[in-house]
């Protein structure tokens, strides 16, 4: 197809614009008939999809994490694969390997879970640096390297990893390297007693069958009119000056990094196109920023105030360029 070669007419990018309502309707409603979370937490999930991004979700064990990656990758009829990080875990067990055959005597690659549509990442910060490497050029570039060899990943592709916020013995944090090429940093939360009551009343006979509303390519079509979303030059003109005022805040000691400031035009289109528009407003930038900004930036030790309050204050002070 045209759409998936990165060929548009006029007529095709009508066409997707059109869709393109219709069909995220279609799979966050999907989504929302097993995962019972709130209407905007499904849309940052589906944001980290449609805006060729990652997740990282620090929450409680129990949430429905893992139940909200599965549900996504069933509905959009992709592969869905699970990696429990754990002290052990070795590299080759997340990129796979290659294995001698002696019928053929020659070497077969064996791909590793990483080769699926949405992996879980799950406890990745419980294995070590080396093992928590091997996952860095599979988000930043889309390909693992094994044996000197470049191997493409599926497309769609997102990696939604998770943090046990309960616990902290035995854990290795997250090198800043790995935790800025996470599209969103964000969590589910408990949820209130009418959505507890609502998780039994779901449970109580096995959990809903999940039936595919959209195909992969069809979310890949759906990537590339969030990569033709607009940003006009005081948009872009606001999102580096947030980013500046990162650099230059007195309680932070490391700022956002330019790829910072790309994930959030990034999140933006995607946003922006959640609202049926073919351009970004300031508010698209508003609404985003402190799930892409808040996991980027070093606060000074000492400094008594938490991220997200920093990215706060930024959006309140920091002017909208006319």
């Amino acid at each position: 197809m045209r759409l998936l070669q990165g060929v548009w007419t006029e007529e095709d990018e009508a066409t997707a614009r059109s869709q393109f309502q219709e069909r995220f309707s279609a799979l966050a409603d999907n989504v929302a008939r097993v995962v019972v979370a709130s209407p905007q937490t499904i849309h940052f999930a589906l944001l980290g999809l449609f805006a060729q991004g990652h997740i990282l979700l620090d929450d409680l064990p129990g949430v429905g994490k893992t139940l909200l990656a599965k549900t996504i990758a069933q509905s959009i009829a992709g592969q869905f694969s699970r990696i429990q990080f754990t002290p052990d875990l070795l590299p080759t067990d997340i990129t796979g390997t290659s294995i001698f055959d002696l019928r053929r005597n020659q070497f077969e690659f064996i791909p590793g879970p990483i080769f699926a549509n949405v992996v879980l990442a799950d406890e990745v910060n419980r294995t070590g640096p080396r093992t928590q490497s091997a996952l860095l050029e599979a988000m930043g570039e889309q390909q693992v390297t094994v044996d000197g060899a470049s191997r493409p990943l599926p497309r769609p592709f997102m990696v939604i990893a998770t943090q046990n916020l309960a616990e902290s013995y035995g854990t290795f944090p997250l090198p800043n390297s790995q935790l800025d090429r996470f599209l969103l940093s964000m969590n589910i939360g408990l949820p209130t007693p009418q959505q507890e009551l609502e998780i039994l009343n779901r449970s109580e006979h096995g959990l809903l069958e999940v039936t595919p509303v959209l195909s992969a390519n069809e979310v890949v079509e759906m990537q590339e009119v969030v990569r033709k979303v607009q940003a006009a030059m005081p948009v872009k003109q606001y999102i580096v000056n947030l980013v500046s005022a990162t650099r230059e805040h007195p309680a932070v000691a490391v700022g956002v990094s330019p790829r910072g400031a790309v994930s959030l035009l990034r999140a933006a289109q995607g946003w922006a196109a959640f609202g049926g528009r073919d351009f970004v407003v300031p508010e698209d930038v508003k609404e985003v920023a402190p799930k892409v900004l808040g996991h980027r930036f070093l606060v000074d030790i000492g400094a008594g105030v938490a991220a997200k309050e920093i990215v706060a204050g930024l959006l309140g002070s920091v002017p909208v360029p006319l």
